[in-house]
């Protein structure tokens, strides 16, 4: 039971970590306005935090040397804190960069102990489990969290929002103080091992699948609001947000049923409905049922992603876990700066459809990408299945 707990510890952070990345989303037009920038300039507000986030994670993991998981697990959550409390009282537009900058910081180092650790924290026949029961933090922010924060905004103001998470990150750090174990790390982690899993082919694409999945949401979802508001009124639009991150939810927890047996067939399956709930949002355009069963479509492929991509880097890099869970969140938080920032260029100057054209086309590729990685492991299959079928020399 006391591993468990530990483990919704972790879950409950995750769930702080993710409300507090993603709620800008519910609130871009509203912060733009209130500070005079342009949507496409408010969407920094997600790259900043992926440009630190894809920094930190190898670096700081790396700095940390062999010091006890537990005790930096606490000092990026109260980062984490701090980063909330600066973007609530920010006057003007750098000072809440200046806050979502502390947020990235804090954000790359805790994802990349927090998939390195879930199975440190049970008995190893249980680490999927323990790493779904985590992600369901991502869920739980999709479908609590980021409405919710949409939802204080619509009455008070972002700021409230703002200071409404930094409560559930003071909570999130107590629980963490009390429930998570000592998880010291028995080595360093050195620059030469990043070299040596790049150096693995199989690496390489994984990196760029995820890269690109990663990418074809994040720059359209961030943009997701000035899409729907078209359509949707505030209440709609946090309702159609609630709907998306419930979905994700339940995807999550059957998945981690399929995704140990299956993970190929779900990876692959779970981008192509991915791509299908971006080009309904874009063909469908104007139409409120369309554009609803799309994010619904959307959440389900969402909602399963992330377990799908940690379990396959997971089995991938299982000689080095740190390095390539480091890698791996480095590569999202690429995904999650690129895909923002060229998305919000694109919206500003060509409109919101040649976003989501752009999100098709990276779906495309990341598909290609899982073809090429099924490629690279048929011949080893087959060299596997040749020395075993041959006679034995003695």
């Amino acid at each position: 039971m006391r591993q468990w707990l530990s483990v919704v510890a972790v879950a409950v952070s995750a769930f702080a970590f993710v409300t507090a990345e993603f709620l800008p989303v519910g609130l871009l037009s509203q912060i733009a306005h209130d500070l005079g920038v342009k949507p496409g300039v408010a969407g920094l507000m997600v790259t900043m935090p992926g440009i630190m986030a894809a920094i930190f994670a190898p670096a700081l993991i790396a700095g940390a040397g062999r010091m006890d998981r537990r005790f930096v697990f606490l000092l990026l959550t109260a980062v984490l804190l701090i980063s909330n409390v600066l973007c609530a009282i920010a006057t003007s537009f750098p000072v809440l960069l200046a806050g979502r900058a502390l947020l990235g910081a804090a954000l790359g180092g805790f994802w990349t102990l927090a998939t390195a650790a879930a199975p440190r924290l049970v008995e190893p026949k249980d680490a999927a489990k323990a790493t779904a029961t985590i992600l369901t933090g991502v869920t739980c922010a999709t479908v609590i969290g980021v409405p919710l924060g949409t939802f204080i905004a619509s009455f008070a103001s972002w700021r409230a929002s703002f200071a409404a998470t930094a409560g559930l990150v003071a909570l999130a750090l107590a629980a963490q103080a009390l429930l998570v174990p000592s998880l010291p790390s028995a080595s360093a982690l050195r620059v030469s091992d990043f070299k040596t899993l790049l150096r693995r082919p199989q690496t390489r694409w994984s990196l760029l699948m995820v890269a690109l999945v990663f990418g074809a949401h994040f720059s359209t979802y961030t943009y997701i609001a000035p899409l729907l508001e078209q359509d949707f009124s505030v209440r709609g639009i946090t309702l159609l947000l609630f709907g998306f991150g419930l979905v994700g939810f339940f995807s999550n927890a059957l998945m981690s049923m399929a995704v140990a047996n299956h993970l190929k067939k779900s990876v692959a399956a779970m981008i192509l409905l991915l791509l299908i709930a971006i080009s309904s949002m874009l063909v469908l355009d104007h139409s409120i049922v369309g554009e609803a069963a799309g994010m619904l479509l959307w959440g389900v492929a969402f909602g399963a992603l992330p377990l799908c991509f940690s379990v396959w880097i997971q089995h991938g890099t299982a000689d080095m876990p740190e390095a390539g869970s480091a890698m791996f969140v480095s590569i999202i938080q690429v995904a999650i700066a690129a895909g923002s920032a060229v998305g919000g260029s694109i919206v500003d100057h060509a409109g919101v459809s040649a976003d989501f054209t752009l999100g098709c086309g990276l779906a495309v590729l990341g598909l290609l990408a899982l073809q090429r990685l099924a490629a690279l492991e048929r011949p080893a299959a087959k060299s596997s299945f040749v020395s075993e079928c041959e006679p034995s020399a003695d």
